[in-house]
């Protein structure tokens, strides 16, 4: 298996995924490295293609933005704290309104 070529698909991955769903929570990239405990720049650096953050790091992040480690690798899933609390409130549906919710959702994606 060669594995030339892996890295660098995450060296562009990682930073654009950290700026769209730090984006998405409404902070900004100082704010969101001080309450990291890390330096005032920290997250910029990352978004910048300066460093990639360390493993244990980068699960802080996670934390902090609310996603998994999965979450934050699944670039289909493009809102994961939505998703999660729609599908936490899906849950509690009756069968026959989530069946008619879901036929919703079909019917707007249809239209795509």
């Amino acid at each position: 298996m060669q594995w030339k070529g892996v890295g660098l698909m995450y060296e562009d991955f990682v930073p654009e995924r950290l700026a769209k769903l730090r984006t998405l929570k409404g902070v900004s990239a100082r704010d969101m490295s001080l309450s990291l405990g890390q330096a005032n720049n920290y997250i910029n650096n990352i978004e910048n293609k300066k460093s990639l953050p360390a493993m244990q790091s980068f699960f802080y992040i996670c934390e902090y933005l609310g996603v998994t480690p999965k979450e934050f690798f699944d670039e289909d899933n493009q809102n994961p704290e939505a998703l999660k609390e729609f599908i936490a409130e899906a849950k509690k549906l009756k069968p026959d309104s989530l069946s008619y919710i879901l036929g919703i959702m079909k019917e707007l994606n249809s239209k795509k």
